[in-house]
């Protein structure tokens, strides 16, 4: 348990739909009961060792990383620009849309077809999350999908996409 988050607290006081509170809560309980989550060599020395506390917040149109070791004491901060996840997060938002509304209206099929057009989407702000982490943090890709959902709940509530 050595590179892992297993504690997520979200510093975002959002108003969120029953589905995204639902996304939200799935996101961190996938994350907390497994998850890939590894700090860097920094100049040739070896990062304090996990497990980790993550605090994810939003503070001047910014996504703020606030890293801590398991008793809670700072050990990095990293603030990533909101920009880059704007269109991932305005084609997930508008995705999703779609999909709830066919779970109640459309048959299995059309469901399923969108719902693969929706993983798809989710895939792409993931990778863009997982390439905006890179050098500060290694992420595998499940942790990157749960992150990128936290993100966009984030986004969503906040109003930034």
């Amino acid at each position: 348990m050595k590179n892992q988050i297993t504690d997520i607290v979200l510093d975002a006081d959002v108003a969120l739909t029953p589905e995204w509170s639902t996304e939200r809560d799935i996101a961190l309980k996938d994350l907390t009961d497994e998850n890939s989550f590894a700090l860097p060599d920094r100049n040739g020395a070896a990062p304090p060792p996990g497990p980790y506390h993550l605090r994810l917040a939003q503070r001047d149109r910014r996504l703020v990383f606030d890293i801590r070791t398991a008793e809670d004491a700072p050990l990095t901060e990293f603030h990533l620009s909101f920009g880059p996840f704007a269109e991932p997060v305005r084609d997930y938002a508008q995705i999703c849309e779609s999909y709830f509304s066919a779970v109640k209206n459309l048959p299995p099929a059309q469901i399923e077809a969108i719902d693969m057009a929706r993983r798809g989407i989710h895939n792409e702000g993931a990778r863009v999350l997982a390439e905006r982490l890179e050098g500060k943090v290694a992420i595998d890709r499940a942790t990157a999908r749960r992150l990128f959902t936290l993100v966009f709940v984030m986004m969503q509530g906040a109003g930034l996409s």
